[in-house]
């Protein structure tokens, strides 16, 4: 009696007790630990690789923040599961021909997971953000440690641990082509309802896209409120209840078809009050109180997600492997939630023929390390004929008319990824110089400055080409009117930079509300190709927007081009009137020679 209340308060022994029954028959623990060590230090290597590659969306994408929680829950489920793990298969010497046939293919399954990962990790230092990549990685490494797992116990241990392994896919970033229709048809979904709901109230609301037009002014639907962080939020939380409580897997199902539920329509909760708030009180209202209604969705969703799961669970309740339970409900159980005087005693135990040899696993590590270093060597090979850039900050006119900051909206942030941004406006009189061709009376010009700083390796060096007057102006509502290409402008430090300048119209030619825009883009590379180096055949940076196309991507990882740290500098002159090319153009070269200052290597942006 007394060895059954030991397991019951203490099943960390059981093992231990096991191999005692058992006459000893088992391996030495320390036998074991010298065999694992080779295989932990490679899964912990793999595993590691694969995280360092997927923090970097989850550092900059608020959606996927609550991936740095993943790792350790998937440590702490896979703790879970190996409390209770079944005993290993036992491989008859009948069958000896079936086994070495599985281990042939499973041998096959391992070594092509561990050959994809060399073009993997060329693709992953030239376009670190392309997410269809971060799906490849955590398929190979989940391959390589459920084949472990697999040869390890056989399939008791693989259908046994393979959810703890496969939990790391909840904080892989969905790819673009499945995220873009989700959002944009949760924002259009989101924004109609709570439209309709705050006109039952008597506010009176418009829809307008994803916009709603109240009486205050236009509040907007973005990425946020759409719901789909909340959304991904409720699918690992579901998950992970489900596997918390064991429950079957249509259960499991149902639990976390009610957690998206639940999330779905507490984000139309908090768009109709944020409406609501915005059309009572005031459109400004709204920053105070978006975080706190986010947050409320999460806290709504575990709650909710608890009581769900112990409603199900209340006809799947384990019976505690303890001594008095009734045989009837012991026969349910799985052998691993057997108390181990139940479990069976006749099987074989486990020999030396279960464990794969250690050289194995070292072979493996050393192809990991020979890879990443390879892949870095790659690169740095097409890097020898780079030189250092003259770096350059801006000195912000800050005692310039009407001079403000512009706040950078979060879907820009979160677009760009850039580590450091900053955007100011003011005015000019549109009369510079004496031989200005403006009239005297002609009003004032509006001047925009953004300035962007990428620092190395973090994104593709195709992001910072992302954000162009060509690009972004048409997206609202502008039309470009000509591109009259590259000039250099000098600066006051003996040095010149490459802008591109853009000519834009809004609005009806000859009507009061229509508005001319001077766009100039300058691209500025950390390192530069020297003079004596082949001219690349990818589409140059300051020459052409990237088109984010399969074949742009393979042609950077062909010409090792990597992210060495960018830093983009676009000025807007926006009037009401016409303004000559060359006179933009002339205000331009004024602008250039009073802000950028060259600064020393080891000085930061000034942002």
């Amino acid at each position: 009696m007394q060895r059954v209340v030991v397991e019951r308060h203490y099943p960390r022994t059981g093992p231990a007790l096991a191999w005692l029954r058992r006459g000893g028959q088992n391996p030495p623990l320390q036998h074991w630990s010298a065999r694992m060590i080779a295989p932990l230090i490679l899964l912990a290597a793999l595993w590691f690789l694969l995280c360092r590659e997927l923090s970097g969306e989850w550092s900059v994408n608020e959606q996927y923040n609550y991936g740095w929680f993943v790792p350790f829950l998937v440590l702490f489920l896979f703790w879970l599961r190996w409390e209770d793990r079944p005993d290993p298969e036992v491989r008859s010497r009948r069958s000896e021909t079936a086994n070495n046939r599985r281990a042939l293919v499973a041998g096959l399954i391992a070594v092509s997971a561990l050959l994809i990962i060399l073009p993997l990790r060329l693709f992953e230092i030239g376009n670190p953000e392309w997410r269809p990549l971060g799906w490849i990685h955590a398929a190979s490494v989940a391959t390589l440690t459920l084949l472990y797992i697999w040869s390890a116990g056989g399939l008791p241990w693989l259908r046994h641990f393979a959810f703890p392994v496969l939990f790391i896919f909840v904080a892989v970033p969905w790819v673009t082509s499945i995220e873009v229709p989700i959002i944009q048809g949760l924002m259009r979904m989101v924004a109609a309802v709570a439209a309709e709901t705050v006109m039952l109230f008597g506010i009176p609301a418009q829809l307008e896209g994803n916009l709603i037009r109240v009486s205050n002014g236009l509040v907007g639907i973005n990425e946020a409120c759409s719901g789909v962080r909340s959304l991904q939020t409720a699918l690992m939380i579901g998950l992970l209840v489900g596997e918390l409580k064991r429950l079957p897997i249509l259960r499991r199902a149902v639990l976390v078809a009610g957690a998206i539920s639940i999330a779905i329509s507490a984000n139309f909760c908090r768009a109709v009050f944020l409406v609501w708030i915005a059309a009572k009180k005031n459109i400004s209202e709204i920053n105070n109180w978006h975080d706190i209604a986010g947050y409320t969705i999460v806290a709504l969703v575990v709650v909710g997600t608890l009581i769900f799961a112990t409603l199900l669970g209340r006809k799947n309740r384990s019976v505690a492997v303890a001594a008095g339970v009734s045989p009837a409900n012991v026969e349910g159980l799985p052998p691993a939630r057997l108390p181990l005087h139940r479990r069976g005693q006749e099987s074989e135990v486990r020999g030396q023929r279960f464990l794969l040899p250690t050289s194995y696993f070292v072979v493996a590590l050393c192809w990991i390390v020979a890879v990443d270093l390879g892949a870095n060597l790659w690169y740095r090979a097409h890097e020898r004929n780079l030189v250092a850039a003259t770096r350059w900050n801006v000195q912000w006119p800050v005692t310039a008319a009407n001079f403000r900051e512009i706040k950078i909206n979060e879907e820009v942030r979160r677009t760009l990824r850039f580590d450091q941004g900053r955007g100011a406006s003011w005015t000019w009189p549109t009369a510079s110089s004496p031989e200005a061709s403006y009239p005297a009376n002609s009003k004032k010009v509006a001047c925009l400055l953004y300035l962007f700083r990428w620092t190395a390796g973090r994104n593709s060096a195709l992001l910072a080409n992302l954000h162009r007057p060509d690009v972004c102006l048409p997206a609202t509502g502008w039309k470009q009117m000509a591109d009259t290409g590259v000039r250099n402008y000098p600066t006051a430090n003996s040095f010149a930079l490459p802008f591109r300048h853009f000519e834009f119209r809004r609005g009806t030619p000859g009507n009061s509300r229509q508005e001319i825009a001077h766009a100039f883009y300058c691209l500025s590379e950390d390192r530069v190709a020297s003079p004596s180096s082949a001219r690349s055949e990818l589409l140059q940076m300051a020459g052409a927007p990237a088109n984010w196309t399969r074949n742009e991507r393979i042609r950077q990882v062909l010409e090792g081009r990597r992210h060495l740290g960018q830093q983009v500098m676009e000025v807007v002159f926006v009037s009401r009137e016409q303004i000559p090319a060359p006179d933009a153009e002339s205000r331009l070269g004024e602008l250039v020679r009073e802000v950028v200052r060259a600064k020393p290597e080891s000085q930061s942006p000034e942002m």
